[in-house]
């Protein structure tokens, strides 16, 4: 009678910061200091900074993106990747690591400036099949459940079946959005290979890290 192998077991789950946002120079020091913060508490493998969406932020590209670079200093000093949001020319700007882009067809669109070296990601999943085009395609990672830029994101339950379902037939990795502890936990258990969160840390930069390392497994946590 054979004896069947254990599977081997999946590496604990990273974090993955997702950071509101902003042109007000107050608001950027605010953050890039909660960044550095919780950086001491918790391993952050990549920090999204997201997309301003309003006119203002093309009219002053140049400004924001002064602002913003000492906020993506912030993420490599914590050794953690930085990804802007939507705009891979910001990105080459501020030399971030990469984009996080909405949709196939802005991934498609963006390959070509970030390969070979920039990390190509994808978000605004509306189906498995955007999924399963998103790594036929090339994304480094798909991410499923984030909220939009006023805060809607689709129900807990898709984001968590997708997340299932995805850890368990794809090989490129998965982000899954918690916005609670609980999530956090649930998404874990499912398989997930990065947890995105955003107020849970940025709110309190150490006691939420604090929170978020236990969840995940405890190893994560800063010695």
């Amino acid at each position: 009678m054979s004896r069947s192998r254990p599977e081997p077991q999946r590496p604990a789950p990273r974090l993955y910061l997702l950071v509101p946002a902003t042109g007000d120079a107050e608001e950027i020091a605010r953050l890039t200091d909660a960044v550095g913060r919780a950086g001491g508490e918790v391993d952050i493998a990549a920090v999204l900074l997201r997309a301003d969406p309003s006119p203002a932020a093309d009219a002053n590209g140049d400004v924001l993106s002064e602002r913003l670079r000492p906020l993506v200093a912030a993420c490599h000093a914590i050794d953690a990747a930085c990804l802007i949001e939507g705009n891979t020319a910001l990105a080459g700007a501020l030399e971030a690591d990469g984009a996080h882009l909405d949709g196939l067809a802005a991934l498609r669109a963006a390959l070509p400036v970030l390969r070979p070296h920039g990390i190509a990601g994808m978000g605004g999943i509306r189906s498995k099949h955007d999924a399963m085009s998103a790594g036929e395609a090339g994304a480094d990672y798909v991410m499923f459940g984030e909220p939009d830029l006023s805060g809607r994101r689709p129900a807990f339950d898709t984001t968590l079946e997708r997340t299932d379902w995805w850890a368990q037939l794809f090989e490129p990795p998965c982000v899954a959005y918690a916005g609670t502890l609980e999530e956090v936990s649930t998404l874990v258990a499912a398989g997930a290979d990065f947890i995105a969160v955003d107020t849970l840390v940025l709110d309190d930069p150490v006691a939420g890290a604090r929170a978020i390392a236990a969840r995940l497994g405890g190893e994560m946590a800063a010695g």
